[in-house]
């Protein structure tokens, strides 16, 4: 998300997050700076003598009061509304716009070389299967924000099992699996929707679905796909 934004609209946002400070120091809040002080040296001689009863009171006495006293500051509400809106502008891009890339084999890629992961561990933003691959890497990821796509037609399933696990907090994840291939799928879900196949959840609520392909432990290629949502969709077709 930060990668987007340009080096002034940064610094115009921490210099009127510093304006605010001053601001409030000055004319609004003139004790802050005694609060943040006396709340100091709680923590400090709290962390001194931590392994007393007394040391563990004073130290998250002060922890406490530092806490809400900055955020209680209007720079670090400002921030914090700017943190919100960049988040739910960076959202809604990645569902307006999403961009699915087909992963293309590369016989030129020595079998010996070392080679980057499917996917990274990103937190905003959507993600799809890379543009060339040579063979396949399983994915296990974590993500925060967006939409993950991944397309298998395209690529080089190994002889035993491939495996995709996501992790996700809030999108929806779309695989694409060719007609070949037997898939098991364990999915779990706060808040959301599945489309596997045939099978179709219009509501999920803190629930588990499990799905295999009939003919799962007997043919090859195969893939295993474990995946969990927060809120959001998982839809898995074929291709």
């Amino acid at each position: 998300m930060f990668k987007r934004l340009s080096t002034d609209t940064i610094n115009t946002i921490l210099i009127i997050g510093a304006v605010l400070l001053i601001l409030e120091i000055v004319f609004y809040n003139g004790g802050l700076i005694f609060s943040v002080i006396f709340a100091g040296v709680l923590i400090y001689f709290g962390w001194k003598n931590y392994r007393s009863l007394w040391g563990k009171v004073l130290f998250w006495i002060g922890s406490v009061s530092v806490f809400f006293t900055i955020l209680n500051m209007m720079a670090i509400r400002f921030l914090i509304l700017v943190g919100l809106g960049m988040l739910l502008i960076n959202y809604y891009r990645s569902k307006n716009t999403p961009q699915k890339v087909e992963p293309v084999i590369r016989d030129d890629t020595p079998l010996n070389s070392e080679t980057s992961p499917i996917f990274e561990q990103k937190f905003f933003g959507g993600q799809s299967t890379p543009e060339y691959s040579y063979r396949w890497h399983d994915i296990n990821i974590h993500g925060g924000f967006g939409d993950r796509i991944v397309d298998l037609s395209h690529t080089v399933l190994p002889d035993d099992e491939a495996v995709i696990s996501i992790r996700h907090f809030v999108g929806n994840i779309h695989i694409y699996v060719p007609y070949e291939v037997e898939v098991s799928i364990h999915h779990s879900a706060l808040l959301g929707r599945a489309a596997i196949f045939q099978y179709q959840k219009a509501k999920l609520l803190n629930q588990m679905v499990s799905f295999q392909t009939e003919h799962y432990k007997t043919k090859k290629p195969r893939v295993k796909i474990i995946t969990s949502l927060v809120s959001g969709d998982i839809e898995v077709k074929r291709v």
